[in-house]
C-alpha cells in the first residue's frame, strides 16, 4: 500500500490570517479558501490530473488549516521542521521570522541543540533546523 501525504492540517482560530502566515513563510500560495477551511500549496501545485502513480506521488504536500474554537492545551504532538540551505544566514531566516511575527518557544530543549523551536503567530511550534544542502 502506497498513499500519497496530501495535506497537513492545522487547527486554527483564524484560518485565513494563519494559512496566509504559513504561504507567506514558504512561498507558498493559497489554492482555496472558504469559511471551513483554507488550503495551501507549494507553486509548483496545478489542478491538471496526474495519470501516473510516480507522478502523483512526487508531488509536495500541502497544509490545510480549519478552525477550532477551543483553543491549545497542551504542547503541539506533531511539528512542522523548516531548514534553511547551507548558502543562507540561517540566523537572519529566524530573524524574519520573528519580525513575521513567530515567537521564541521553550519545549524543554537543551542549549545545545542544532535547532531552534519558534511557535507561529497562534502558537503551534515548528522548529527552524540547521543549515542544510539535502
Amino acid at each position: 500500500m502506497s498513499l500519497r501525504w496530501y495535506h497537513t492540517a492545522v487547527d486554527a482560530h483564524d484560518i485565513a490570517m494563519l494559512a496566509r502566515w504559513w504561504a507567506d513563510v514558504l512561498g507558498w500560495r493559497i489554492e482555496f479558501e472558504d469559511d471551513y477551511e483554507v488550503n495551501v500549496v507549494p507553486p509548483e501545485a496545478h489542478d491538471d490530473p496526474i495519470d501516473t502513480l510516480a507522478t502523483w506521488q512526487a508531488l509536495r504536500s500541502g497544509l490545510v488549516f480549519v478552525p477550532v474554537p477551543e483553543g491549545r492545551t497542551t504542547k503541539n504532538r506533531l511539528h512542522i521542521d523548516l531548514a534553511p540551505h547551507i548558502s543562507q544566514d540561517r540566523d537572519a531566516q529566524i530573524e524574519d521570522l520573528l519580525a513575521r511575527g513567530a515567537t521564541r518557544v521553550d519545549v524543554g530543549q537543551g542549549q545545545d541543540v542544532t535547532w531552534t523551536v519558534l511557535a507561529d503567530p497562534e502558537g503551534n511550534e515548528f522548529c527552524v533546523l540547521s543549515s542544510r544542502d539535502r
